[in-house]
């Protein structure tokens, strides 16, 4: 009788942990509202989650049943499980700490967030800075491209358009592209051939698109930048500052063509030949996080892992700018600074 007893014990228990589990997974939980923000929030991923080692998204926790299978084996299997899930990097993501205000605390050297439709300054820190924009200066490139219009318009590559290593979409001389194809290439797969093609395109010479560069980054009032080429390849005298960047994001993010672009989790790009290639985006937090829109990522050894980032939710438009940030920090301090700005 006790072990019958002890049994249906075992089962009530199990039943009631399973109705809360499904109950917690219908409720309205807040797992992505900063800190210091009130109000409910959507499901999403934790922004503290993401992990810069995988493109995958964190296992999620067993469920409640298998919790118990593991309660009844053998103490030796239940200590094996506990250590191979400490070894797990998936099982113990980076926290993200706050200031006292709220706001996340980042390793990047600069950074601001603005808001995309006033303009407005949320928060800063070294904005002014110059510092290696790396391919985030791909995003006035496409702008100027996409204001250019004609984009139905045929490009045909040159040999001196493939001279742009280390990343390379490999177009060939003699290969003809509409405009439109190559730019969305360049947004979510950034290669600096097709950066090269379409800058030499609309100038006559990657040279000559430099002066077309800073002249629109002028007129943006980006006073504190100057660009030499169109991919963001360290070359002396090239630079920016993130507020700088934040200025031609904002106008980017306001042009119907480029918004279309930058939010394509991926790309199916058609070579010359016929061949296919599907490209992937090269920004994670817009794999990740559901409110988030684009924008443009550039990493060099002299620039560090960069991240221009935007995102909306309820009317509200949040562009972030990332600069000089580790492989890892990227992610997490882009993705905790969207969400810090679309929830305060």
């Amino acid at each position: 009788m006790k072990l019958w007893r002890d049994r249906l014990l075992l089962l009530c228990a199990l039943i009631s942990i399973n109705a809360l589990s499904v109950s917690g997974q219908d409720s309205d939980v807040e797992a992505v509202r900063p800190n210091g923000v009130s109000g409910p929030v959507r499901k999403a991923q934790p922004v503290d989650s993401i992990s810069d080692s995988t493109d995958e998204v964190s296992r999620p926790a067993a469920s409640p049943v298998r919790k118990a299978s593991v309660a009844k084996s053998t103490s030796g299997r239940s200590r094996k499980t506990r250590a191979k899930a400490k070894r797990t990097p998936a099982s113990t993501p980076a926290s993200i700490e706050y200031t006292s205000d709220g706001i996340p605390k980042t390793g990047a050297a600069s950074v601001i967030v603005v808001d995309a439709n006033t303009g407005q300054t949320l928060y800063e820190k070294n904005a002014d800075q110059t510092r290696a924009p790396a391919s985030t200066q791909k995003l006035l490139t496409a702008l100027i491209i996409a204001e250019r219009g004609f984009l139905d318009r045929p490009v045909t590559v040159q040999q001196i358009d493939t001279m742009a290593e280390p990343v390379k979409l490999n177009i060939k001389p003699g290969d003809t592209y509409q405009r439109i194809d190559l730019l969305r290439a360049l947004l979510v797969k950034s290669p600096n051939d097709v950066a090269r093609c379409l800058a030499r395109d609309n100038a006559g010479s990657v040279e000559a698109f430099a002066e077309v560069m800073n002249r629109r980054a002028r007129e943006l009032g980006a006073v504190n930048s100057h660009f030499v080429n169109p991919n963001g390849l360290p070359m002396p005298g090239q630079y920016s500052t993130a507020r700088d960047l934040s200025i031609i994001a904002r106008t980017a993010y306001a042009n119907s063509t480029i918004r279309s672009i930058v939010c394509l989790p991926q790309l199916v790009f058609r070579y010359a030949n016929g061949r296919t290639r599907e490209l992937e985006n090269t920004n994670k937090v817009l794999k990740r996080l559901p409110y988030c829109n684009g924008m443009k990522t550039g990493y060099t050894e002299a620039a560090g892992h960069c991240l221009i980032s935007s995102g909306s939710r309820g009317g509200r438009d949040i562009i972030v700018v990332v600069l000089g940030d580790s492989k890892a920090g990227v992610w997490r301090d882009s993705s905790a600074l969207l969400s810090w700005g679309l929830w305060m």
